[in-house]
C-alpha cells in the first residue's frame, strides 16, 4: 500500500505549481543541493515551499488520524519525519533561505482555502521579505 503513495507530484503539489507557473513565476522543483529538496525552489527570492501531507507530516489537524494498527511503526515514522521537517527547516534559514510551508488542510476538504486568496497569499510571501511561515486551512 505505501509504494503507491507518491513523494513527488501529488496533487495538492501540481494544483500550487501550475497556478503559480500561470501568475509568470518560475521556479525549480526538488533542486537535490537544497536540504530537504524543497517542492518550489525561487532562486531570485530566496524563497523555498514545501507542500505538505497532513498525514505523512503529523499536521495536528481533522485530516490526520493516528492509525489503530501497528501504531509503535506509525508513532515512529511519523515523529522521525516531524523531526526531519524541522531539521530542514533549520537547515534552510541557516543556509539563508526563507521556507513556506502549504499544509494539505489548505488545499482540500471542509477546512480548504478559496484558491484564489490561498495563491495571493503564496505570491505575497514570495515577493516579500518575511521568513518562514506556514499556510493551513481554518
Amino acid at each position: 500500500m505505501m509504494a503507491g503513495i507518491k513523494g513527488k507530484d501529488t496533487s495538492p503539489e501540481l494544483k500550487i505549481r501550475k497556478a503559480l507557473h500561470a501568475k509568470g513565476l518560475r521556479y525549480r522543483l526538488h533542486d537535490k543541493s537544497l536540504p530537504g529538496k524543497p517542492d518550489l525552489v525561487f532562486n531570485k527570492y530566496h524563497a523555498a515551499i514545501m507542500i505538505h501531507g497532513c498525514f505523512w507530516h503529523g499536521h495536528e489537524c481533522y485530516l490526520f488520524k493516528w492509525p489503530s494498527t501497528r501504531p509503535e511503526f506509525w508513532k515512529s515514522k511519523i515523529g522521525r519525519n516531524r523531526e526531519r521537517d524541522m531539521e530542514v527547516r533549520l537547515q534552510l534559514s541557516e543556509a539563508g533561505w526563507r521556507v513556506l510551508t502549504v499544509w494539505e488542510c489548505a488545499l482540500k476538504g471542509k477546512t480548504k482555502l478559496d484558491i484564489n486568496m490561498l495563491l495571493n497569499r503564496i505570491e505575497n510571501w514570495i515577493m516579500s521579505e518575511d521568513n518562514n511561515i506556514d499556510i493551513q486551512g481554518h
